[in-house]
């Protein structure tokens, strides 16, 4: 909302136009939903509370583990709503939901907070630890896991190619012209520079910049004006031999820009790497334009990741702090790295997939930093509250959406590589006891085998915050890696 009062009022109030700034929204969002969650925080704890939400401990898995924990019995759970709040109040201030991809997250981290909310209603009305059985939660995170994908697949984030950013252009009074002729219906070819747009300011090269990127929209470009003259490439000619049986948007848009980099090759540089299909390709961490191609295939790989991140920060959900805290470290990260990725000029000298509309993946993980803090003032130990389901699930799939959504999938594995340590540990629990009935751990997820073995829940909860604060890190120095 903000953003668009900036605006619209800027021109009445100067100072209204910091409000259109990025990292002020950013700033302006974590800080909201800190305070949300602070001022809102105790009243949703005694709602819960006097709705008799609590948590109950199971006594008959590990005796141990219940002596440990049986003080926490009746302490409020469905906390997680508190983060989902905060987080989407927040964004309805500073967010620009004219941003799908905003929209798409958002849409992601509710819909599996609202899994994770009938889950831990269902336990409590039950009045014990199971709520929906295990095929109905993997039935809801699949849905949105397949829903999410199949939207990535038929509508590209990535702009490769088919656009135009300021570093491509040598000659601001060329491109000026091109935009001039093209606008008013007039053939660019032949047509002289137009006199006096040389040194365009910052925001007269990002309107003009805006304007020639519709006409890359337009379809009738390559009919409409007389291009025989200008030799394209391969790739130009195949498009064009296409052309009159129709192209795909993506096509028309590559073709629309290699025609006009074409005919003016001193005003505007060609694309060097163009990758085609870059929206169902993987980008191998650490290699330098090394992609893995699937195909529709990705459609399951997204699917993968949503439904295994989420179920990755469930599990480890099992400690006063350890979920929000190791969580809003992984956010931190792929914000940080949304912030990358939507420049054009940082993700080209990183080597990185180019996705402009991930600016507003920067305010949202703002948005759940903030909320995620303000969650962490009631969770810490000892905990006022619980996250349950309804906050594990939200908050992996947010962290699942925006690794795809910034095309760095595979970089999740060491962003998230204490989730990963937490999930692995039951996967090897499990197939240890089921093949050679041993168990590997005391216990698992892998928090409550340190518990058991003497280590108290605050070292526990610390000593993986410091892992996965080493595992963010190690992901922020892997980008420069190529």
């Amino acid at each position: 909302m903000l953003h668009y009062l900036g605006i619209f009022l800027r021109d009445v109030f100067s100072p209204l136009n910091v409000f259109t700034y990025l990292t002020v929204r950013a700033g302006g969002a974590a800080i909201t939903a800190l305070l949300i969650s602070l001022i809102i925080g105790p009243a949703v704890i005694r709602r819960l509370r006097a709705l008799k939400i609590g948590q109950f401990i199971r006594r008959d898995h590990v005796a141990d583990l219940h002596e440990l924990h049986k003080k926490k019995e009746g302490t409020p759970t469905m906390g997680g709503a508190l983060i989902i709040i905060a987080t989407v109040l927040s964004l309805l201030l500073w967010g620009r939901f004219t941003n799908r991809l905003l929209i798409i997250t958002v849409l992601v981290f509710c819909g599996l907070g609202l899994v994770g909310f009938i889950d831990d209603y269902i336990s409590l009305r039950r009045k014990h630890n199971k709520g929906l059985s295990a095929r109905a939660k993997f039935a809801g995170q699949i849905l949105i896991g397949l829903l999410l994908g199949t939207y990535l697949y038929l509508a590209p984030i990535t702009e490769d190619g088919v656009r135009i950013d300021k570093e491509d252009v040598h000659d601001w009074s060329a491109i000026a012209t091109v935009e001039h002729a093209l606008t008013h219906g007039v053939s660019p070819v032949g047509a002289d520079p137009s006199p006096g747009n040389g040194s365009l300011g910052a925001e007269e090269q990002n309107q003009l910049l805006g304007r020639l990127n519709e006409l890359l929209l337009n379809q009738d470009l390559y009919a409409r004006y007389d291009w025989s003259g200008v030799a394209l490439d391969e790739e130009g000619e195949a498009l064009r031999a296409r052309h009159a049986e129709g192209l795909s948007l993506r096509d028309q848009r590559r073709l629309n820009r290699i025609l006009i980099e074409t005919a003016f090759p001193t005003a505007m540089a060609s694309v060097e790497g163009f990758t085609p299909n870059l929206h169902t390709k993987l980008e191998i961490p650490g290699l330098k334009s090394v992609f893995l191609p699937l195909g529709m295939a990705y459609i399951l790989f997204v699917l993968l990741v949503i439904v295994g991140s989420s179920n990755a920060v469930n599990l480890t959900d099992g400690l006063d702090g350890l979920a929000i805290g190791a969580s809003i470290i992984s956010i931190m990260a792929y914000t940080a790295i949304a912030y990358v990725v939507s420049r054009s000029d940082w993700s080209r000298y990183l080597f990185l997939v180019y996705v402009p509309e991930a600016t507003e993946l920067f305010v949202f993980g703002a948005a759940l930093l903030g909320a995620g803090l303000g969650f962490l003032w009631y969770n810490c130990h000892p905990a006022e509250v619980f996250m349950g389901d309804t906050g594990s699930l939200a908050l992996g799939g947010a962290l699942g959406t925006m690794a795809v959504l910034t095309k760095q999938e595979l970089l999740l594995i060491l962003v998230g590589g204490l989730f990963v340590m937490e999930a692995g540990s039951v996967i090897l629990q499990v197939a240890s006891f089921k093949l050679r009935g041993k168990r590997i751990f005391r216990m698992s997820p892998l928090h409550h085998h340190f518990e058991l073995i003497g280590w108290s829940e605050t070292k526990v909860v610390i000593r993986f915050w410091i892992m996965a604060i080493v595992f963010a890190l190690m992901s922020l120095g892997a980008l420069k890696l190529r």
